[in-house]
C-alpha cells in the first residue's frame, strides 16, 4: 500500500523480522516496539509502513492554538498521534483521559490523502467505520466520546514522547518509519539507522531463519543449527 510514496518497501518483512535487525544489528533492547497497541482495522496479512507524520494533542487549557493536521497528511504516511506526557500513563490504560482522539471522519480523510495507516497514543472511535474503508488503525483502545472538550491538537511534525514502560520514554521524529501489522507497531529511529543496511540485514536473517528451521524439520539440533546458519551474519552487522 502506498509503497511507490516511499524509498524502501518493508512489506516483504514482518514487525519481528525489523525487531531483530534493530536488536541484532543496532543494539536496540527493545528493537524498535512501542507496546501496547491494538491494531483494529486493515488486512492482518499485510505489513503496513510510512513515515511518521505526528500530531500531538495537549489539554484543552493549553494556551497553544487548536491546529488542522487532518488536511496536511502527506501521502504514503502514518498518522502517529499522541498526548502530552502528564496525560500518559506507564499502564493500563496508558492514558488519563477516556475520550476518544481519533474517528471515523479522521479516518475518510486520511484514507482520501492515501495515508498508510494510523497509529493513536491512546483511544479511537467508530471502529465499524474504519473497518469499512480497510483502513489500518491501531491504538491503545477504545472509546465512544469526541475529545473536543478535553483535549486538541496542539502541533505537527514535533518529536513525540511516548511512556512505554516503568520509568521508560521512546521519542518517535517525524520521518521515523512506522512499521505496523498483526504483532504491533516498530519504529525504526531514522536519526540512528542506515535503512538499506538494515533492510540488507533483516532480508539475510531472514534467509538464514528459513535454513535453521528446515534444519529443524529434518531433525537437526536448534542450538547448533543457529549457531551454524547464522555465523554468516556477523559481517552483516
Amino acid at each position: 500500500m502506498n509503497s511507490m510514496n516511499l524509498e524502501t518497501d518493508f512489506s516483504q518483512f514482518s514487525t519481528c523480522d525489523i525487531s531483530d535487525g534493530l536488536l541484532n544489528k543496532y543494539g536496540l533492547a527493545e528493537g524498535g516496539f512501542l507496546p501496547n497497541l491494538t491494531r483494529w482495522s486493515g488486512s492482518e496479512s499485510i505489513t503496513n509502513f510510512g513515515r511518521a507524520f505526528t500530531v500531538l494533542f495537549a489539554p484543552k487549557e493549553d494556551p497553544r492554538p487548536e491546529v488542522n493536521y487532518i488536511d496536511e497528511i502527506p501521502s504514503g504516511s502514518c498518522l502517529t498521534i499522541a498526548l502530552t506526557l502528564p496525560l500518559q500513563l506507564e499502564c493500563a490504560p496508558f492514558v488519563r483521559i477516556p475520550q476518544a482522539l481519533y474517528g471515523g471522519l479522521m479516518t475518510t480523510r486520511a484514507n482520501y490523502l492515501r495515508a498508510a495507516f494510523t497509529v493513536v497514543f491512546g483511544r479511537i472511535r467508530d471502529l465499524e467505520e474504519h473497518r469499512a474503508l480497510n483502513y489500518p488503525t491501531f491504538s491503545y483502545g477504545l472509546g465512544t466520546c469526541a475529545a473536543k472538550m478535553a483535549v486538541k491538537p496542539v502541533e505537527v511534525n514535533v518529536p513525540l514522547s511516548i511512556i512505554t514502560g516503568e520509568g521508560q520514554i521512546q521519542m518517535i521524529h517525524p520521518g521515523d518509519y512506522m512499521i505496523g501489522d498483526a504483532h504491533g507497531i516498530v519504529r525504526i529511529p531514522m536519526q540512528d539507522v542506515l535503512v538499506q543496511d538494515l533492510v540488507e540485514y533483516v532480508r539475510k536473517s531472514k534467509e538464514v531463519d528459513e535454513l535453521v528451521a528446515q534444519d529443524i524439520r529434518d531433525g537437526k539440533p536448534a542450538k547448533a543449527s543457529q549457531k551454524a546458519r547464522r555465523a554468516v551474519l556477523a559481517s552483516f552487522v
